[in-house]
């Protein structure tokens, strides 16, 4: 007491945190709080009382919640955010919760979060830093803890995460009152470094935990944690003047300067991942939708999110790629049909992006994002004009890679023709010239007659219902559609081919039905199985009459491709005929 504080050596220090220690642990906490509240012992505990933030910590988890000498330790952790100097408690507090891992990481965070925030404002010198080093900690911490996903989830917080974000943006608020402040006092203040570390903050929040939060209102939950938290995130942003850049400008947050170009590149992820899901609370959850400047077209909104849809739907986690979905169809349903231009298709994103929704309708192991996904095509595809139809299908044909999808698509080109001949307007895009052109991706079998006709079943049905069609609805006297002109070009280039495969197919298959049932005869059981993996992974055994069945399924299928292309050349065949009893 009676030293002065240039006096105080390092076995002073000790002393004192063994001491408090000793005192902590042998149950003196009441002792402890009279010392430290004594006012003899100010300069003693401003200067050394940071020592006891570890031992104190740890008492306060031996103890049971309703414990005197936990209420006693926790006035002691209050007293020494009053009493001690700033710098040394910010650093001792910032330690505890950088030291803490696994399922005590939420209770340290909510522990220290009051005491840290009372430390932050009595700083004087790199008050900002400071600020922005404790939210990245903490948010850091808070990173690798799962995000509650099910209703039951959220309501046990098992872990405590709920809670935590409720109370970290409880913490930013005094932080974000004084940028408020400043920018009410000038103008000019426009970029200090304490509104750029909360913009951090926010932009962190957004790809944790709110990328993968389940968002949607949930029956029986009165204030959802997680709509809660992204609600005052949104206010945060507003409050800094910094929603709007955000949204429309994809204002960069100012980042490291990594020499590493892994971490670069990571950090740019990150941040485009933020981005996108600052739009899905905006245009599909409607937060913050009341400040926002409502004179931007439709088709702007969804040139502008084509980036954030892109950015979503390259993940695989089931939470994040229905984002991207329900933000993709929020956009296309404010845009009316047949309104898009062609020319919207120059911008990448609006090539990469039904790609990737490709990806997802064929890759994707959850059926009700597949069926979303589909639907949400369907509904690009209406948006276009004939042109940009036109240009977004051959792009499609080209790029799909999957029968499937090839199929709907010239199913889709089935359709457009329809309305090209059933309307007055005449549609030179799916007429004439230009529809020969893109008969020529559709009429064709990709290897020739060496093409996997069972693999490419979906889009051989598909191309021969739409020559069929044509061939009834355009006289050859008409001509409208030009299938008539390259009926010759049609017939070396998939009929004559089609029919070499099927035989080749067919023979092939009916061998290898008759080789499995002379070999059932000759093995003593039925039940002989055999063995197939798919990329890697051994799947469930085939017995031998499931192996004859999925062979008989195959022929099947070849006998209807057989009755369609028999139907398509007896039309043509007709067709032609009559055409030249009428020139006689």
């Amino acid at each position: 007491q009676i030293l002065e504080e240039a006096d105080f050596k390092g076995e002073d220090f000790n002393l004192f945190q063994v001491a408090g220690q000793k005192c902590l642990e042998d149950g003196y906490a009441a002792q402890l709080l009279e010392v430290i509240q004594n006012e003899k012992n100010k300069v003693i505990v401003k200067n050394m009382g940071w020592n006891l933030v570890s031992p104190l910590v740890r008492c306060i988890f031996t103890y049971k919640q309703e414990d005197d000498k936990r209420e006693h330790c926790l006035k002691i952790l209050d007293q020494l955010a009053q009493l001690c100097n700033p710098k040394e408690l910010f650093l001792g507090l910032l330690e505890q919760i950088e030291q803490t891992s696994g399922e005590q990481v939420c209770q340290i965070v909510l522990l220290l979060l009051q005491p840290l925030q009372t430390v932050l404002l009595k700083l004087q010198h790199k008050k900002a830093y400071s600020v922005g080093l404790s939210l990245a900690v903490i948010m850091n911490q808070l990173a690798p803890l799962p995000v509650p996903y099910t209703k039951q989830q959220i309501q046990e917080d098992k872990l405590g995460l709920c809670r935590c974000c409720h109370a970290v943006v409880d913490f930013t608020k005094p932080f974000v009152n004084e940028v408020v402040k400043n920018t009410e006092k000038s103008s000019e203040y426009n970029d200090t470094e304490l509104k750029e570390e909360l913009l951090k903050f926010c932009v962190k929040s957004l790809e944790y935990p709110l990328l993968t939060a389940q968002l949607e209102q949930l029956e029986g939950i009165e204030e959802h944690p997680f709509r809660h938290f992204a609600t005052e995130i949104i206010d945060i942003l507003w409050d800094i003047r910094e929603l709007i850049p955000l949204v429309f400008l994809h204002r960069k947050v100012r980042s490291l300067d990594w020499e590493n170009r892994e971490f670069a590149d990571i950090e740019r992820k990150n941040s485009a991942d933020s981005l996108a899901c600052l739009s899905y609370l905006m245009f599909v959850q409607h937060f913050g939708i009341d400040r926002f400047p409502v004179v931007f077209s439709p088709s702007y909104l969804l040139q502008c999110n084509m980036t954030h849809i892109e950015a979503l739907l390259k993940r695989t986690e089931e939470s994040v790629l229905s984002k991207g979905l329900d933000l993709f169809e929020s956009c296309l349903l404010r845009v009316e049909d047949n309104s898009l231009l062609h020319q919207y298709l120059e911008f990448r994103d609006f090539i990469n992006v039904p790609q990737d929704l490709v990806k997802v309708m064929t890759l994707c192991p959850m059926e009700h994002l597949r069926k979303k996904s589909l639907s949400i095509l369907q509904l690009f595809i209406d948006k276009f004009n004939a042109e940009g139809k036109y240009t977004l299908f051959r792009c499609l044909l080209k790029t799909s890679n999957h029968s499937g999808v090839e199929g709907y698509i010239i199913k889709n080109i089935k359709d457009q023709i329809h309305l090209s001949l059933t309307n007055m307007c005449d549609n030179v895009w799916f007429t004439g010239h230009h529809l020969i052109s893109l008969l020529d991706l559709v009429l064709l079998l990709p290897e020739g007659a060496e093409t996997d006709l069972l693999q490419n079943s979906d889009r051989i049905m598909a191309s021969l219902n739409l020559l069929r069609y044509l061939v009834i609805k355009d006289c050859e006297s008409d001509n409208q559609t030009g299938v008539w002109t390259t009926l010759a070009k049609i017939k070396q280039n998939f009929l004559k081919p089609l029919h070499v495969g099927l035989n080749m197919s067919k023979a092939h298959y009916e061998a290898e039905i008759k080789n499995k049932k002379e070999n059932r005869r000759e093995a003593h059981s039925s039940n002989t199985v055999c063995s197939v993996t798919v990329s890697g992974e051994k799947m469930p055994a085939m017995t031998t009459e499931m192996q004859l069945q999925v062979l008989h399924s195959a022929l099947f299928t070849f006998d209807l491709i057989e009755s369609v292309l028999a139907r398509v050349e007896e039309l043509i065949e007709t067709k032609v005929k009559a055409g030249m009893d009428e020139n006689r």
